[in-house]
């Protein structure tokens, strides 16, 4: 294995989890969440319990094991290897999917300055696929140069968002509030829908668990970064939120392609808009970054533990996983040149899959917290087990609700990519059947 000099802090750590978290959905949730009505912020409320919860529970683990792979390490090592696979399988899938969606959204935004790519589909890839080799580039380079880019995006996105969520608030009409419920659902069904959407969110609390080998101080780095991170993110999405259906009447910005451009031009005028454009284009790359980060390093700590194909344990002399970066990065590359608008309902299955996979990740997760209690529970501190305990079985309920919120269609899609890697595991169990009976 590469020898390298560890180089991510508590601060560049936080920034991988904020840019993480903080994507494209913070430009777009807004609207989705206004169909809803303004009962929507009470589920902000629980989502961001349940994702604070979650967090806890990946700080402990982290504490505990400070492994390369986060999730992955704590399944594979609680659970067993069939179940690790399972683990870095799903998370993979989700990162490299998800990775397509975010660069396909960063290329919508370039096209309010470059309207050809709207009309162009041939133009339109080769920006796209150009985007994901250059971050592809970056994070080859290193984690140092992925972390300081990183860094520099979460600054810069952060700063726009921030001023007009502050000064946005003395815009604020609360007669908009009262709109509680136009979903034309129940409001049990109205605050799971929006639950639903909010999750979106919270996606990536665990980022600064998996580039753990690079990583100062694990133990205490991590557990602080993460926390701090979802603290940060949390707070940013629902400030924002409430200024936007503070703004503009719920109706209205149900319909808004880009509501924060609309509550920027009602603050600042009409120039305002580029502003907040860039800023997302900022946002999306900055979170296509931190997702390529993590999308070598599952790979390649699966590969190491022989539960993936033994090329992903590759490194550069900086100890970067380029051949897990460079596959990934052709996957998405043959996402892309596939996406077209006769494809839409695939590109919408797969990302389903990847709703899915999280969800199933975060709880095995918990699970192999659970596990660690019982059967190593001098890793755990007397005093505070109880409290570990309940927070534990708080983060598994919100996240049991979370699935069936989703849906039985995206459960059962989520079973269906769980069965494809059973085959695969066989494969590689057989390769290696000796290992795994030792």
């Amino acid at each position: 294995m590469v020898q390298h000099k560890k180089v991510l802090g508590v601060w560049r750590l936080t920034a991988l989890v904020i840019g993480n978290m903080v994507g494209s959905g913070l430009f777009l949730l807004p609207a989705s969440l206004a169909g809803v009505g303004s009962i929507s912020l009470l589920a902000w409320i629980v989502t961001g319990i349940g994702a604070i919860c979650i967090a806890l529970v990946f700080a402990r683990l982290a504490s505990i094991m400070p492994k390369v792979g986060g999730p992955y390490a704590y399944c594979h090592d609680s659970l067993g290897n069939f179940m690790g696979f399972q683990t870095a399988y799903n998370y993979w899938i989700y990162i490299w999917v998800g990775n397509t969606a975010i660069v396909i959204t960063f290329v919508g935004y370039l096209g309010y300055f470059f309207p050809a790519l709207a009309h162009n589909h041939r133009l339109w890839f080769i920006v796209a696929a150009t985007t994901v080799w250059l971050i592809t580039l970056i994070n080859i380079k290193g984690v140092r140069e992925a972390s300081i880019f990183q860094l520099v995006t979460v600054i810069l996105k952060i700063t726009p968002i921030l001023l007009v969520a502050i000064i946005g608030l003395s815009y604020i009409n609360v007669n908009n509030f009262h709109a509680f419920n136009i979903s034309g659902h129940s409001t049990f069904g109205a605050l799971n829908t929006a639950a639903t959407l909010t999750l979106w969110a919270f996606t990536g609390v665990e980022s600064a668990t998996v580039p753990a080998a690079d990583v100062k101080n694990p133990q205490r780095a991590i557990a602080v970064a993460t926390i701090l991170g979802t603290l940060i993110s949390a707070t940013l999405y629902i400030l924002s939120t409430i200024v936007l259906m503070g703004i503009i009447p719920m109706r209205q910005l149900a319909q808004s392609s880009a509501p924060f451009s609309d509550a920027a031009k009602i603050i600042f005028g009409e120039k305002a808009a580029v502003v907040i454009t860039i800023a997302a284009l900022i946002s999306t790359l900055g979170a296509l970054n931190g997702w390529t980060l993590l999308q070598g390093q599952v790979p390649f700590a699966a590969a190491k533990d022989k539960l993936f194909h033994h090329a992903f344990t590759k490194e550069t002399k900086n100890g970067s996983p380029y051949v897990a970066l460079i596959i990934s990065a052709i996957l998405i590359t043959l996402l892309l040149l596939l996406n077209s608008g006769s494809l839409v309902t695939v590109f919408d299955f797969m990302i389903s899959l990847a709703i899915i996979a999280t969800l199933f990740v975060y709880f095995f997760s918990c699970v192999a917290q659970i596990k660690l209690m019982v059967t190593n529970s001098a890793c755990f501190s007397k005093k505070h087990i109880s409290r570990d305990v309940i927070i534990c079985l708080l983060a598994m309920s919100y996240i049991i609700w979370a699935i069936i919120g989703s849906g039985w269609k995206i459960i059962a899609d989520g079973v269906l990519l769980f069965l494809t890697g059973i085959p695969i595991y066989i494969w590689i169990y057989l390769s290696h059947k000796k290992r795994f009976q030792s």
